[in-house]
């Protein structure tokens, strides 16, 4: 009976993780009469330096500035879909991909599956330590020790190797950057990875050395799943044969194959000053300033302008979208470098935060909609409802006004929701800075302006009070020469354009909207779905563990789980999620990602409840069976392990299920803290497409049919224990 519920559980699970993997990688349309679509090419886009994205967010390496050139010297068209490595070869071996390329080494295995191209690369994998690490220089010393590998990689494969030789734990990842961070952190001892690859990592500033020569690897080349795609494979071969010719290839490889005696003076001067990215706050739901386009990349006036910045004065950084608020928070806590948002220099922030130089003016405009003729001034909205945007100077504008009159506010973290307030007739009026307002109005929003614009405060980009003085006056330096160089007038020509140069946005149907924004939204999901089964596992353990303390005779133990079940069943997950991402870094000088801070702020919550729920399990067992069970000699843990908790836990099963929507549903709630996950996703693509109806009905129905499926799962998996 135990195999057969183990068996059902372990079905269950399978084909909950078969769906959100699924779900994960996009379908591929159907291929169109004489190749009318571009060919769909899987590729990884983690793999430095064969492919990779820049601080401008393009995909860059070996690979696809390989795969560009053939294509233009052939002719065809092709769409590259980034997934990580194992999941682009179930891709390709499903037909969801045409073609896929990412260092994929010929293997004797893969030729089974797979056709593939001339080789145009050979790579062997090579073993790397910490920079500070002498004890493992030979293979020999790896016995005992941890292994870091990427799956589904000839590193991999070499790992599996060595561990049939001595004794060795192996860690894996789905990216190189998490593999080199657990040997970096000393979760691993070791790491095997290409040469090239690793050879670029530690160019990079990684604290990694090479204790070994690389071994003798498979030739690299491009593929095609086995009898698919021939002529495409064929054009891969004539192309490469061209370019090869005509010194393309080695342009290619004289850029990202780069010796290291070349590198090491001046790429370790470059690393020291700058191994890290600036970690750059901004809002994405703020258009024309900034906001994701149909290709998912952050476009706008601020975004192009950091982008013109940087480049001038030489330094990288990272982008961390979150809503306004919370931006704020994250630059006075710290967690983030700069914060360029459409940022008001107001005397209120200047007391927390220094400024750079204003590079734009805007004011506060009122907005209503069109059809509304009442309101043609200030004082017609006394009695009225006005919608703002929290932290904004519109909000501090409404605050002003509703001094004078009787103003109710209605308050917003994004302006497409504020926008749809009053579009929807549930506010009379809108305040918002007029390049925003008047951007939203070309995209078609039913709003116009019944007034001016107020004088407003300039715009600048922030550091927090005393901190990142550096980038400040690099941020300043850059603005002057973006400006003298007429980048500047280009950027703000491209976003700032007249009402009647201006083309009104189509509203465009459901169908098409969610077909133009598929991937983001399956993005979002993938990233709901981890965080639910990641924090609900950890949960389940944790949960278990204060729910026995709470059933158990020892009072100790029953007051350390009534303490936790009251101080987190109280706090709103908002509130925690913010303590953990905010408040935790800053008291106790840690750095937090926004994705651990999720898990962790997920976990913490979920415990209390499933802690409750096995209480309630434990105390539903008739007292009768504890009783019989000591009077047939059986001690209390015993009696408890044999014949309570069994019965227990098919009492807890419904409840179970019921937290596992309930976790999935509050993963919406991350958003604050800058997760782009399904819910944030739906919000990104209302700032730019405002259209919120449709986009709320997608995200709704996603919801429920993910739900749904993951309902009737645990009721599968219900059953059959409940038949045991």
């Amino acid at each position: 009976m135990k195999v057969k519920k183990k068996s059902h559980i372990l079905i269950g699970l399978m084909f909950l993780l078969t769906l959100a993997s699924s779900l994960l990688v996009p379908e591929k349309p159907a291929e169109a009469a004489e190749q009318s679509d571009p060919y769909i090419i899987a590729t990884d886009v983690t793999f430095a330096p064969f492919e990779y994205q820049n601080e401008d967010g393009e995909y860059i390496g070996i690979d696809i500035e390989l795969l560009a050139a053939i294509a233009e010297d052939q002719g065809f068209e092709y769409e590259l879909r980034p997934m990580n490595f194992s999941a682009g070869l179930q891709a390709l071996e499903g037909n969801q991909v045409d073609g896929m390329i990412a260092a994929m080494s010929i293997t004797p295995e893969r030729e089974n599956s797979f056709d593939f191209s001339e080789p145009y690369i050979d790579a062997g994998p090579v073993l790397a330590v910490h920079e500070d690490n002498d004890e493992i220089t030979s293979y020999d010393d790896l016995d005992g020790k941890t292994l870091a590998v990427k799956i589904g990689t000839t590193g991999a494969q070499f790992a599996d190797e060595l561990a049939e030789d001595y004794d060795i734990t192996i860690n894996q990842f789905e990216d190189s950057a998490n593999m080199y961070e657990d040997v970096a952190a000393g979760q691993a001892d070791a790491a095997v990875e290409d040469y090239p690859v690793m050879a670029y990592a530690i160019q990079q500033g990684l604290p990694l050395k090479l204790p070994t020569e690389s071994e003798e690897g498979y030739p690299v080349g491009f593929a095609v799943n086995e009898d698919q795609n021939q002529e495409l494979l064929e054009m891969f071969n004539a192309g490469l044969t061209n370019i090869k010719e005509n010194g393309t290839y080695d342009e290619i490889m004289d850029t990202y194959l780069i010796s290291s005696e070349n590198t090491e003076e001046e790429g370790a001067e470059e690393t020291a000053a700058q191994m890290d990215p600036y970690i750059i706050a901004t809002d994405v739901t703020f258009a024309p300033f900034e906001y994701q386009n149909d290709d998912n990349e952050y476009i706008g006036i601020d975004i192009d302008l950091l982008a013109a910045i940087a480049e001038d004065q030489g330094f990288t950084y990272e982008l961390r979208p979150m809503n306004f608020s919370a931006g704020l928070q994250a630059l006075e806590t710290n967690q983030v470098d700069g914060m360029i948002a459409a940022m008001s220099i107001t005397p209120e922030r200047e007391e927390s935060f220094d400024f750079s130089e204003p590079y734009i003016d805007a004011g506060p405009v009122l907005a209503v909609h069109e059809d509304n003729d009442e309101i043609t001034s200030y004082e017609d909205l006394d009695g009225k409802t006005l919608a703002v945007k929290v932290g904004t100077t519109g909000a501090q504008f409404a605050d002003e006004l509703a001094e004078e009159y009787d103003i109710t506010i209605n308050q917003f973290e994004d302006s497409a929701n504020m926008y749809e307030d009053v579009a929807a007739g549930q506010a009379d009026a809108a305040v918002e800075d007029y390049p925003v307002m008047a951007y939203a109005i070309q995209q078609g929003l039913p709003l116009k302006l019944p007034t001016q614009p107020e004088e407003g405060y300039p715009i600048g980009f922030a550091v927090n009070e005393g901190q990142n003085q550096e980038l400040l006056e690099m941020f300043n330096a850059g603005l002057v020469n973006v400006m003298e160089d007429s980048t500047y007038d280009e950027i703000m020509d491209t976003y700032l354009i007249s009402p009647e140069d201006a083309e009104v946005a189509e509203d465009t149907g459901i169908f098409s909207l969610l077909s133009s924004n598929f991937d983001a939204l399956m993005a979002g999901l993938g990233r709901t779905l981890l965080l639910t089964l990641v924090s609900f596992a950890i949960s389940l353990v944790a949960g278990t563990i204060f729910g026995l303390f709470s059933a158990t005779k020892n009072r100790a133990l029953n007051l350390i789980a009534n303490i936790y079940v009251t101080v987190l069943r109280g706090i709103p997950l908002i509130v925690l999620a913010f303590f953990m991402y905010f408040s935790v870094p800053q008291l106790f000088d840690i750095q937090l990602t926004a994705f651990m801070a999720g898990i962790i702020t997920l976990s913490l919550n979920t415990t209390a409840y499933i802690s409750e729920q096995v209480r309630g399990g434990i105390a539903a067992v008739p007292i009768g069976q504890l009783e019989a069970a000591r009077s047939l000699g059986l001690p209390y843990r015993q009696s408890m392990q044999k014949v309570v908790l069994p019965q227990a836990i098919k009492i807890m099963i419904p409840s179970l299920i019921n937290q596992l929507v309930i976790t999935l549903k509050d993963t919406s709630i991350l958003s604050v803290i800058g997760i782009v996950e399904l819910t944030q996703s739906g919000r990104i693509i209302i700032a730019r497409s405002y259209q919120s109806g449709a986009m709320w009905i997608i995200v709704g129905l996603i919801y429920l049919i993910i739900i749904t499926l993951l309902t009737k799962l645990s009721n599968l998996i219900e059953r059959s224990l409940m038949n045991d």
